[in-house]
């Protein structure tokens, strides 16, 4: 069985997600790194930066990072459709997933957590920090709308591992509340997303 660590609210429902789709068997193993939690301390031990979601694979061994888990379960689940058949398809989504990854949820964590890139920070800095990193946010989410295009969705005529990473990262920091006037038409997509019942299912659980 595979063993996911994660908390609400988090890119633990990205997981989830993908799991779905492979029509895996999983534990859920509630691991909030910001406090007290029953998975904290396994968590710490499996992933010393203490990030989820953490991904434990039936042999034991673990895989982080939510790009690297859905290329992993896509690459190795062929048949769910995380992934499409197509090589030069399958490029798209791939840089699409690390695109994600190193723009928009980086610039998520300096909106969360800014003290952790500078020491001491005091509240007008903090500020003016989230003011850059939400700038940041919103343009390369625009820059994704304008470079993916959508043949309906991301990965081909049905949601896949790309959409169902666009649909949960988008819903946090403002993004929606920006892209409804800056790309409505990219917004309406990952509306039409969210209603895919296997990712409509762990949506509303998060």
């Amino acid at each position: 069985m595979y063993h996911l660590y994660g908390s609400q609210g988090t890119g633990s429902a990205i997981v989830e997600i993908a799991l779905e789709y492979c029509q895996l068997a999983y534990r859920r193993i509630e691991a909030a790194p910001w406090e007290d939690s029953p998975g904290r301390e396994a968590l710490a031990r499996l992933n010393p930066l203490l990030q989820i979601p953490t991904l434990q694979l039936p042999d034991g061994s673990i895989l982080t990072e939510s790009a690297a888990i859905l290329i992993h379960l896509g690459l190795e689940f062929p048949d769910s459709g995380l992934l499409p058949a197509p090589a030069s398809a399958r490029a798209q989504v791939i840089r699409g997933l690390v695109y994600i990854a190193a723009n928009c949820y980086s610039a998520i964590g300096i909106l969360d957590y800014p003290e952790r890139w500078i020491s001491d920070p005091d509240e007008p800095l903090k500020a003016r920090m989230r003011a850059a990193a939400a700038e940041r946010l919103y343009r390369s989410w625009g820059l994704f709308a304008e470079q993916f295009a959508s043949r309906p969705y991301f990965g081909g005529a049905a949601p896949g591992a790309l959409d169902i990473q666009a649909a949960v990262v988008s819903r946090w920091s403002g993004a929606r509340e920006h892209l409804r006037d800056s790309h409505p038409d990219f917004l309406a997509l990952l509306q039409r997303i969210d209603r895919e019942p296997r990712i409509a299912a762990v949506l509303a659980r998060h």
